[in-house]
């Protein structure tokens, strides 16, 4: 690193320190004397440029991204107009990533009925889900410019469709800290098969990377290397710790490389979490009650075990956890029909997302976590494959729908509406940077004014583009 970067650098994170209202001497003194005292004043309503409503994130990512109007938007006239060639006014110069011509269109796949006060169309598939409506805000009008898997996870996570920026997780631990110093601020847990953008969907990016978000795994370590190798007692451990750090702090001095801060910081919380991540991760000593309401089982890989590790983890302070469910991808044919397999993923997130909220509710922690969910994208209304073949599917759309629930989350609440067949977005179209910026007003930052200079320019989570989507607050 050369000394223009490094002044560079320096005046990166000063910046925001200041916006916040913090002086470089308090955190300092934070990080000797408290490790929690860092995330605290960051977090007071005098730091941040907003009261912050929510603390804690739980992003239910649904990756494959689910046929919104098989699920959530309910769309009568699709199944009117069932088998009949999709208007070709609708898709006349639009590109989609299979389809071509003018397919038929494809009826929704199984019943709808309204559930909660509000009324809200959920299909079957979430009989869960549907008793939870009225503590959610639906949105019903989201739109993406990527149709393809990868870049479309890209963007919805780090607000680009190239790989090389930081992601969310890793935007508001940089801006927030966490609260925990044995645990780190940013958790991704995984199930099914695995995410299409992998790392790069909780890397951080340009930031320094003791802000990426870390894996926990459901068999063997938690986290790789975890344990101490064969032989080696936490004594020696701790020993050679101190005498690996000393020579880091020495570089420290000599290179000013920010690097070698994360170096030194990971190092000391990876021996701290060898004796707070076990006992996280032992889920086997919650109740009984609570492993029927989640549908848990114990040392198994399952959406459900990652949905009550969600809850864990933000009762100790996480700040962003990151669930990725994947095999959504329901094109049709032998490999990913519609009909056969969206029951099967629906069956493995219905129960446990809803017994998500209900546990943290009961616990009073839903006002201050903000639980998201949703898929990088939607699904056309027309069908993909033989209309004759009982396992037909749908291509990849621009337009889909998403939930949110809890830090300051207008309960009940639904915006956004799609044409009678759930093609075009026709009321409040909003984008996955609309998202992100509402997502850090509900974290008590203006998406604007958190920014890290990398290569000359400012850059920040949601570009140069990103409303906050205001109906839906509380």
């Amino acid at each position: 690193m050369n000394s223009s970067e490094k002044r560079e650098l320096a005046v990166t994170r000063r910046h925001f320190i200041r916006s916040a209202g913090i002086s470089l001497g308090s955190i300092a003194c934070a990080s000797l004397l408290d490790q929690d005292l860092f995330s605290t004043a960051l977090s007071d309503t005098h730091g941040l440029q907003f009261p912050a409503k929510a603390k804690h994130i739980i992003f239910l990512c649904q990756d494959g991204a689910p046929s919104q109007l098989d699920l959530f938007d309910y769309k009568p006239k699709l199944q009117k107009y069932h088998g009949t060639p999709v208007p070709e006014e609708l898709v006349k110069g639009e590109r989609f990533a299979f389809l071509s011509g003018r397919p038929q269109l494809l009826g929704p796949q199984f019943k709808f009925s309204q559930h909660g006060k509000t009324g809200t169309y959920v299909s079957e598939l979430l009989p869960q889900i549907g008793e939870i409506v009225d503590e959610a805000a639906f949105v019903y009008s989201m739109t993406t410019d990527q149709f393809n898997h990868t870049p479309a996870q890209l963007k919805l996570f780090t607000g680009h469709q190239r790989t090389g920026r930081p992601s969310m997780g890793s935007w508001l631990t940089y801006g927030l800290g966490s609260e925990n110093r044995d645990l780190p601020g940013f958790v991704v847990l995984a199930s099914g098969r695995g995410t299409r953008c992998g790392s790069a969907c909780h890397g951080s990016g340009f930031l320094p990377t003791r802000y990426q978000g870390v894996p926990f795994r459901s068999g063997g370590d938690p986290v790789l290397f975890l344990s101490n190798p064969a032989g080696v007692t936490s004594e020696v451990r701790r020993e050679s710790l101190d005498v690996i750090r000393d020579l880091n702090e020495l570089k420290l001095k000599s290179h000013g490389d920010v690097e070698i801060e994360t170096r030194i910081a990971s190092y000391e919380l990876a021996y701290r979490m060898q004796t707070s991540v076990p006992d996280l991760m032992d889920i086997s000593s919650e109740p009984k009650s609570v492993h029927e309401s989640y549908g848990t089982e114990p040392g198994k890989k399952s959406f459900a075990n990652n949905c009550l590790l969600a809850r864990r983890l933000v009762e100790r302070g996480v700040r962003f956890v990151q669930l990725m469910h994947g095999e959504w991808d329901h094109h049709g044919g032998t490999r990913t029909s519609l009909r056969r397999d969206l029951p099967k993923r629906c069956l493995e997130v219905d129960r446990p997302s809803a017994a998500l909220i209900k546990d943290l509710k009961q616990r009073g922690l839903l006002d201050e976590t903000l639980v998201i969910w949703g898929g990088e994208f939607g699904r056309t209304p027309m069908l993909q494959g033989d209309p004759d073949d009982p396992n037909v599917g749908r291509d990849h759309h621009r337009s889909f729908t998403m939930w949110l629930c809890g830090g300051g989350i207008k309960p009940g609440a639904c915006l956004g509406q799609t044409d009678e067949i759930g093609h075009r977005v026709v009321e409040n179209p909003l984008s996955v940077h609309d998202l992100q910026a509402t997502i850090l007003r509900l974290m008590g930052i203006d998406h604007t004014k958190l920014t890290f200079k990398f290569q000359g320019r400012d850059f920040r989570l949601t570009d140069v583009h990103g409303e906050v989507i205001k109906p839906i607050l509380s």
